[in-house]
């Protein structure tokens, strides 16, 4: 059975009979965790190994780990810095600042790694205009040229851990103040003035082999009346044509305000979103619209969708959290970044 389109959350953290049922659907493609997920990185590493265990190919695992404010594991993980930090960095020593984001991406992506989950959502590619309530310091910088600069190097680490990037929130959702969790959010910009801007780090991460995408629910209304993930303009026209983009691409969560205040019914988004270019769909907080989707949906995934979505499975590079921690590179990287944000604190040379 191959991956299906849509990436569901589960309840806590063991699997329940509705979970495994709603996982074995074939609609279904991956997990994404949150949180409630989580108690330690061995309990981790036992529901990941569960989770991947059910069906083959196995289940994609992905989770919203970037640091600072979104780091959804913290016992046993690493304190990852908020992007911001390494901006502040890059305004006065940009090549630590470049080194520094790699080692970050390389501590994210081997812990990850070393509990079973594929990938993270990471890096955010917004620009950091000062006035989003949501975006905020997890934007690297407000130049397009300094988070194209950091994110390259977060991606080379997150590579050395084993995993692939997934950039967001294209094409940027750091200008408007709304947050599209909560809210019905547009940007009325005309669309040379995104393209000289936000779309800038999107393009240059394209050229650099970035392999996945995930659009914001925000509306571009100069550009399309669609919010961009249901958008054939934003992902058809902009995101593989012009910018040519060949990795996969994966909706925000359908579960959203910006979501439903552009179709009300699961089943009118989830085909909305497919039918516009999302290979993968993500219904993360909301058991009884997952099932809708399951029961309801019709779609059957193109073989570049499902190409697409199995280079995503991570290179399982690293055994366990204590086998990690007696690699030398990886005891350096947490002593190089844990002074990243400290008042006061002097950054080692190199």
């Amino acid at each position: 059975m191959s991956l299906g389109p849509v990436m569901l959350g589960i309840a806590g953290t063991q699997l329940t009979e509705d979970d495994i049922n709603r996982l074995l659907h074939p609609l279904t493609g991956g997990v994404i965790l949150f949180t409630r997920n989580y108690l330690d990185s061995r309990q981790l590493a036992e529901l990941t190994q569960q989770i991947h265990a059910l069906r083959n190919p196995p289940l994609l695992i992905a989770v919203d780990h970037e640091g600072g404010r979104v780091q959804r594991f913290q016992k046993n993980f690493t304190k990852l810095p908020a992007m911001r930090e390494l901006g502040k960095i890059w305004d006065k020593r940009p090549a630590r600042a470049r080194h520094l984001a790699q080692q970050v991406g390389f501590v994210l992506a081997a812990e990850l790694n070393a509990c079973g989950v594929d990938f993270s959502f990471t890096p955010v590619l917004d620009l950091d205009y000062g006035q989003s309530c949501v975006i905020g310091d997890r934007a690297f910088h407000h130049d397009p040229n300094a988070v194209s600069d950091l994110a390259h190097h977060l991606m080379l680490g997150l590579k050395k851990g084993g995993m692939l990037a997934v950039g967001k929130h294209f094409p940027g959702h750091g200008y408007i103040q709304a947050d599209s969790h909560l809210e019905k959010s547009i940007d009325q910009r005309q669309y040379m003035d995104i393209e000289m801007s936000d779309l800038i780090p999107f393009q240059q991460m394209i050229n650099l082999g970035l392999a996945g995408i995930m659009p914001a629910h925000v509306i571009y209304p100069k550009v399309d009346q669609n919010p961009a993930g249901f958008s054939t303009v934003w992902l058809q026209k902009v995101l593989r044509t012009e910018l040519q983009f060949e990795g996969c691409i994966f909706s925000d969560d359908l579960s959203m305000q910006g979501a439903a205040d552009y179709l009300e019914s699961m089943v009118m988004r989830a085909q909305a979103a497919l039918s516009a270019g999302c290979d993968m769909l993500l219904v993360c907080n909301n058991p009884h619209g997952a099932d809708e989707i399951l029961n309801q949906l019709q779609w059957e995934m193109s073989a570049a969708s499902v190409s697409r979505l199995a280079r995503m499975h991570t290179k399982n590079n690293f055994e366990s959290m204590a086998k990690l921690r007696e690699i030398g590179d990886y005891v350096l990287a947490v002593r190089e970044i844990s002074v990243i944000g400290c008042e006061g604190a002097e950054l080692p040379l190199g």
